[in-house]
């Protein structure tokens, strides 16, 4: 119990020295709107791609519906916000997306996840057309094709910076518990995980539904920081660039998942000046990495705080026994 007290106030020493650096960053006029706008757009990103290796590389489930929870999640904060125009109006939007995102997840993966490999990816990725034909087609309320404008700014990137700590500590502790257990046996081998009792359905379900909250409150943040969305920004495109962060990091990895997100800003934001050209550097580059390292940048090694203090702790005894 000590250990595990002293491991997660390693965790939060981390955090907080993160945004210490950040606001230190900021408040020496050292981020200026441009690279604000990529810091936050990596904080999004880094939401989307750990909540959707969770339900690709924890759970072993191919999903390309995404951007359909994504955007739940961003029209129900931008709906909500632009009747109730403060933050509590903000927050029981995002609170709203959550529960929608997170019932539609529920619903819809009950008998979709019952299916595997290619037939799971083309039914996820129906669910996600449907919500975004949904979201063009009731234009009494989400103003159709043309998008919501005059969302009032509420994110910034400290907002963005809470989120992603919250998001990633509930889907890490979610993996290495029981119920997280369960979900790798599955993944490792679902005929063996059912004959031992474990509840597949159940397991893959729950893992579903907790990706799609996750990418909900990326986009209630998504909306909040543009001030403005649109259809066509939660398309198939969108759930396959959150793919290619995944699969970029490695699949089952969730500090690959920061990584990938972080060095795909980072080469975003570099690329800008070569206007339609940078679409096939980035294809390129990506295609290069995956060819020298198919299984992804870390493949499904993690950074661990609990193998790092182990190793300085043998160290001390080993030193400690040397002087003896």
């Amino acid at each position: 119990m000590k250990k595990n007290l002293r491991y997660n106030l390693i965790w939060l020493a981390l955090i907080i020295l993160g945004y210490a650096v950040l606001y230190g960053l900021y408040s020496a006029g050292l981020v200026n709107l441009f690279l604000d706008n990529i810091l936050v757009q990596i904080g999004i990103n880094v939401i989307l791609a750990v909540g959707l290796n969770l339900i690709i590389g924890i759970s072993g489930q191919f999903s390309l519906g995404h951007a359909g929870f994504m955007a739940i999640g961003a029209y129900a904060a931008a709906l909500v916000s632009m009747k109730l125009p403060t933050y509590g109006g903000f927050f029981i939007g995002m609170a709203v997306g959550v529960v929608l995102a997170g019932g539609v997840a529920f619903v819809v993966g009950m008998p979709t996840l019952r299916l595997k490999g290619d037939y799971l990816a083309i039914a996820t990725l129906g669910v996600a057309e449907i919500i975004r034909i949904l979201i063009i087609n009731f234009k009494g309320i989400t103003n159709g094709p043309s998008g919501l404008f005059g969302i009032l700014p509420f994110v910034d990137w400290q907002m963005v910076y809470g989120f992603l700590a919250i998001t990633t500590l509930i889907v890490v502790n979610y993996i290495h518990s029981g119920a997280g257990r369960a979900t790798l046996a599955i993944r490792e081998d679902e005929i063996a995980a059912e004959s031992m009792g474990v509840n597949t359905t159940k397991y893959k379900v729950v893992a579903f539904t907790l990706g799609a909250i996750t990418a909900s409150i990326a986009g209630s943040l998504y909306a909040g920081y543009l001030q403005s969305i649109a259809p066509k920004d939660f398309a198939f495109t969108k759930s396959v660039d959150i793919l290619i962060m995944v699969v970029l990091g490695g699949i089952g990895s969730v500090t690959g998942s920061f990584i990938a997100a972080i060095l795909l800003g980072i080469l975003n934001m570099y690329l800008q000046d070569f206007g339609a050209l940078r679409m096939i550097i980035y294809a390129l580059a990506l295609i290069i990495i995956m060819i020298f390292k198919p299984s992804g940048l870390l493949g499904t090694k993690e950074f661990s705080v609990k193998k790092i203090w182990h190793k300085f702790s043998k160290g001390d005894d080993q030193n400690a026994s040397v002087g003896n």
